[in-house]
């Protein structure tokens, strides 16, 4: 009895290649189809998050003939393009600040809310003062606080300001953490 033998592999095959190249070519162009059109939507989806801020940019406020040198500040609106993650929205309220025009042409700029827990500050002309009316915090026209038991941990915000065109009055807005002794930008 003879015992049957296993046949030799016949050598490759120039159609067995093919079949392997076809097959390899499907599975690569397959998983690219599948794969790539998730990451680019997932790129495009989380874009606006790494995009830069543009809070603390420069925005024009008022006109330097609306301010008269040594007088009172005055409250002004910030308006400006408020850009969120996803969203525009042009020409919109940001904030508030009061200008007091100082000597030679230069301005303060303070930010409206109370350093101690975000309230809105008044100016009152008879005491000459600024007053929070959430917690009694007084504040001196340069900011400074006036009553040393006030909960506000530090003087009102300061913020920079720029002269342009001889009389435009720029302030780089920004908000500030409440209830923090150092200013930290929101």
């Amino acid at each position: 009895m003879d015992t049957p033998t296993a046949p030799t592999p016949a050598p490759d095959a120039p159609g067995d290649r093919r079949d392997f190249l076809t097959k390899a070519a499907a599975i690569a162009i397959g998983g690219a189809i599948t794969v790539v059109p998730p990451v680019a939507g997932l790129c495009v989806f989380l874009d606006p998050l790494r995009r830069q801020s543009a809070a603390g940019a420069s925005v024009l406020v008022a006109s330097l003939n609306a301010l008269a040198e040594g007088g009172e500040p005055k409250k002004f609106p910030v308006v400006a393009d408020k850009v969120d993650a996803w969203n525009r929205a042009t020409n919109v309220p940001i904030g508030a600040v009061y200008l007091q025009r100082l000597k030679d042409n230069k301005v303060r700029a303070l930010n409206v809310v109370c350093p101690h827990a975000g309230c809105f500050v008044n100016y009152r002309a008879g005491e000459n003062d600024f007053f929070c009316p959430c917690h009694d915090s007084r504040f001196s026209t340069d900011g400074a606080i006036l009553d040393p038991k006030s909960p506000s941990p530090r003087p009102l915000d300061e913020l920079p300001v720029e002269i342009r065109k001889g009389t435009e009055v720029w302030v780089t807005f920004q908000n500030f953490r409440a209830g923090e002794h150092k200013k930290i930008p929101v």
